[in-house]
């Protein structure tokens, strides 16, 4: 049995999940690639190097912050980790920064990336201007209409970004044009993916490069908290690099962790075991195996899987999942900034929509709830305020106190059931 949060078997799986299911042209890169990130991550100076960027370039370490005025309105105590509060605004410049210093290690001269809500693309480009070296983007049409102002920025930094207008037009497919260029172009460029998903070493790597997350998140808490743990840890799930990176600082407490996705997308909720894009996870699935498409308001949610080690998390038990409809999200990403001021992503609102929804039932009243805010809102402020706004152009105060008071809209008969773990 793979311990929780630990390495994963020699061919790369979490319990049942995982592996490497790539074309024969991959193999040699997906090798290379899990040797260097092993010698890597062994190496002291590697870490040196890393934690020093992160620190004074990125950020590092970002605050966890006290929401007193939303704990009051929901009768619990949450604590925010503000990964908005990163350089590009998200925790995405983790991951990037490490695998571009892995890449420079590597020899390679080229990066490239696929991205929805844009944030990894964003963050890769500003690694390979950091690095001097080249970069594409892919990413869907649809997306990138969503998420012009992040595109423009990919841009302003230097990186080629190409649409990827096939298919639903957004992240899957982006993936898929991604992994074609990488194999077209595998001497010369590393592939920088974005989240815990894809062939092994990349949910291992990924997850690793974001375990600060969680580690800095454990740290503070027991700072503020008087040595405990919060009792719920509580991220969103696309394909899940946030929520990974804050689960492994958990995995060993007794903190309860949980996931949540779209409630078009929940691969976890209403999937299947399958593989999809290098890796055997839940996805979203037709009666004959062929990937349905997923749907969330956020252009970051919108994937129809799940990295493989949530879906062992989830089997094994030690995290539970969840979904959120768009409806909550909006009411979620309202609540907090008109009680904090604090404008999350869409993304991240999931996780506080969660939390809004089960606050005084399945958190008691008084518990503590650590919710990763992956992202700021820049990036979603122009679509949520063409959904939001009234006939006038302007949001009514009836309106904003009817979405703040939401706090389910999802039938009781849709809960997720249990599922078994599956064998490979």
């Amino acid at each position: 049995m793979t311990a929780v949060m630990g390495e994963p078997s020699q061919a790369g799986y979490f319990g049942s999940f995982g592996g490497r299911f790539v074309p024969e042209a991959l193999v040699p890169a997906c090798m290379e690639l899990e040797a260097a990130f092993s010698a890597a991550w062994a190496d002291a100076g590697f870490h040196a190097e890393l934690d020093l960027l992160l620190g004074s370039y990125g950020g590092r370490p970002t605050p966890v912050t006290e929401c007193r005025r939303l704990s009051e309105r929901l009768g619990i105590r949450v604590l925010l980790k503000r990964e908005d509060l990163a350089h590009t605004g998200s925790h995405k410049l983790n991951n990037v920064v490490g695998q571009a210093l892995l890449a420079r290690r590597m020899g390679k001269q080229r990066l490239i990336a696929e991205t929805g809500a844009g944030q990894h693309g964003v963050a890769t480009a500003t690694a390979a201007a950091l690095f001097g070296m080249g970069c594409v983007v892919f990413m869907g049409g649809l997306d990138m209409e969503r998420q012009a102002l992040n595109v423009f920025r990919m841009e302003l930094l230097g990186a080629e970004v190409r649409p990827v207008e096939v298919g639903s037009r957004t992240l899957k497919d982006a993936v898929n044009e991604a992994l074609r260029e990488w194999v077209a172009t595998v001497d010369s460029t590393h592939y920088c993916l974005g989240s815990v998903m894809g062939p092994h070493p990349y949910p291992w790597m990924v997850r690793e490069l974001q375990r600060v997350v969680g580690d800095e998140a454990r740290a503070q808490c027991r700072e503020l908290l008087g040595g405990s743990d919060p009792d719920w840890v509580v991220a969103c799930v696309g394909g899940g690099s946030n929520a990974a990176g804050t689960f492994a600082g958990f995995a060993g407490s007794g903190a309860a962790l949980v996931g949540v996705e779209a409630a078009g997308g929940a691969a976890l909720s209403h999937g299947a075991p399958g593989v999809v894009h290098g890796m055997y996870s839940y996805l979203l699935q037709d009666e004959v195996g062929q990937i349905s498409e997923a749907h969330s308001i956020s252009a970051g949610l919108d994937y129809p899987g799940v990295g493989p080690e949530h879906a062992h998390l989830a089997a094994s038990g030690r995290a539970r999942y969840d979904f959120a409809t768009d409806e909550e999200v909006l009411a979620a990403f309202r609540m907090l900034a008109e009680t904090e001021g604090i404008i999350p992503a869409l993304e991240p609102a999931h996780a506080l929509a969660w939390v809004v929804r089960n606050a005084g039932t399945t958190i008691p009243e008084g518990a503590c709830v650590l919710v990763t805010l992956s992202g700021r809102g820049d990036k979603d402020v122009a679509q949520v305020r063409d959904i939001l706004r009234g006939p006038a152009g302007q949001l009514g105060d009836g309106q904003a106190g009817q979405l703040g008071e939401v706090r389910s809209v999802r039938p009781a008969e849709q809960e997720p059931a249990p599922r078994a773990e599956q064998e490979r």
